[in-house]
């Protein structure tokens, strides 16, 4: 394993674009600290968002894993680039002719892929940590270290999401094409929603049933969404404002119920992981057909 990663970032370092999106990623999830220093101060309108609760343990967990994963498209391109290289500067035929085979070429992508997720997840964690103790109201044990959950959920999000890059680059061998494969891949995923949202609707008027938002958000269109790819994704880690006391308080005064569940469930994660096994797995085998 030492050795395939060594291979990889030796890859890596010499690869100018590769430093450079990597830098610009770590400096963007450093970023989610200058959220704390974001005041209003307009007469009598006076808000600061560090105030609000976001750096609470341990609604911090949540907040930050859903912000970080806002950034994963800049690893996403050294992902995809790392793989385009090999073919662009054949090192990946020099590789096999060394003697690694395909099986271990393909592994010693996935390693890349496990080990910035992991540094990732780490980053955020001491990033979250550093901030929690800075602002939080809470700093029992206890409530620090618990919903830990979502900083799991965030390293399989970006290891599956990372693998999909990975099985694109291989696929049609170009960095712009595997990253416009997955954003067509994207909105192919979006217009099926938005298929199954209509046809959920129509049936409803049909039988003269009465259509309410919760129905629609239930049986149906996500028990059918959770099992694609990039929803399987997106449903790790959802959005966290809607547990902010405000946002409760906003809710109750409209009289709206905002009371959504954003928990990490083990299916989510048993959904994502299925899909991290299929696209090594697919990028393998695509490899191994391959007449390179």
């Amino acid at each position: 394993m030492l050795r395939l990663l060594n291979i990889e970032f030796h890859k890596l370092k010499h690869n100018r674009a590769s430093r450079v999106l990597t830098i610009i990623y770590f400096a963007l999830l450093t970023s989610i600290a200058l959220i704390a220093a974001i005041k209003f101060d307009i007469g009598v309108i006076k808000f600061h968002l560090a105030d609000q609760g976001i750096f609470n343990f341990p609604y911090i967990w949540h907040f930050n894993t859903y912000m970080a994963s806002i950034f994963k498209f800049f690893l996403l391109l050294v992902i995809v680039s790392m793989m385009a290289n090999e073919y662009s500067n054949k090192t990946l035929k020099q590789n096999l002719i060394d003697g690694l085979s395909k099986k271990e070429f393909i592994l010693s992508k996935f390693y890349t892929v496990i080990v910035f997720a992991a540094i990732s997840t780490f980053f955020v964690f001491v990033v979250s940590m550093t901030l929690g103790l800075i602002y939080s109201d809470f700093n029992e044990l206890s409530i620090i270290f618990s919903d830990l959950d979502y900083l799991f959920a965030f390293f399989i999000k970006l290891t599956a999401f990372f693998s999909f890059g990975l099985f694109m680059g291989i696929l049609v061998k170009r960095s712009a094409f595997a990253v416009g494969g997955i954003l067509v891949w994207f909105f192919v995923e979006s217009i099926f929603k938005l298929f199954l949202f209509w046809k959920f609707n129509s049936d409803k008027l049909a039988s003269n049933d009465t259509i309410s938002s919760d129905s629609l958000s239930s049986i149906g269109v996500n028990d059918i969404m959770q099992f694609f790819p990039l929803e399987s994704m997106a449903n790790l880690i959802k959005q966290p404002f809607t547990k902010l006391n405000a946002i409760q308080t906003a809710g109750k005064q409209l009289g709206q119920n905002f009371a959504f569940d954003v928990s990490v469930h083990w299916y989510q994660i048993a959904i994502a992981t299925v899909w991290i096994f299929i696209f090594i797995y697919a990028s393998y085998a695509l490899l191994k057909k391959r007449d390179l």
